[in-house]
């Protein structure tokens, strides 16, 4: 498998150095899910950090009453996974799944801290893309508190507009908080 999407996801957030390059991407390996798959259950320590290479993922939370809330999505090239649980050493409260036929590249965690011990580089790469993920964290906040459930489609499908051909529209609907049956009307207002 290549490493290009793993080449270019760093290359953007912080450039290595072909010795610091060449350390890191020894560590990730290839993996494919099918379609609807889970990755990572709730109760689950993360022990792995993804790079994902093809395909649409989700994370999502199920409360008490079996209501899902799904709270990102992630597709190439990003990383993906459950990022608190695999650096806190903490049980996952989320669910990773594959929407789509899916293929990564993954670095232990085990790697991953020895590499970023090893390379004070490899470890500003990955607080820098952890920032990156909060910085996108506090935007999808703001959101939620403050935008119409329109707003919330729209800045959507700036960031993401492919979503809307690869991802069943009822993750899409629950993502923004309006109900699945009410989504195509919403579709139609924005359009128009």
């Amino acid at each position: 498998m290549s490493l290009e999407p793993l080449a270019q996801l760093i290359g953007a957030i912080h450039p290595l150095s072909v010795a610091d390059w060449s350390a890191f991407s020894a560590i990730w390996h290839p993996i494919s899910a099918k379609r609807k798959q889970p990755i990572t259950t709730a109760g689950q320590t993360e022990n792995y950090l993804y790079c994902v290479t093809e395909g649409v993922q989700r994370v999502y939370y199920v409360d008490d009453a079996g209501r899902e809330a799904t709270l990102l999505f992630t597709y190439a090239p990003s990383f993906g996974g459950v990022v608190d649980s695999l650096l806190l050493r903490q049980p996952s409260r989320y669910y990773y799944e594959t929407l789509t036929p899916s293929t990564f590249l993954r670095a232990s965690f085990h790697d991953l801290q020895a590499v970023m011990q090893a390379h004070p580089a490899i470890e500003t790469a990955i607080r820098l893309g952890t920032t990156q993920a909060l910085s996108g964290v506090l935007e999808r906040l703001v959101e939620l508190q403050c935008y119409s459930s329109a707003e919330k489609l729209r800045a959507l499908l700036r960031r993401s507009p492919h979503l809307l051909q690869l991802v069943p529209h009822k993750y899409i609907a629950n993502y923004i908080g309006v109900d699945p049956t009410n989504f195509s009307k919403l579709i139609n207002s924005i359009r128009a």
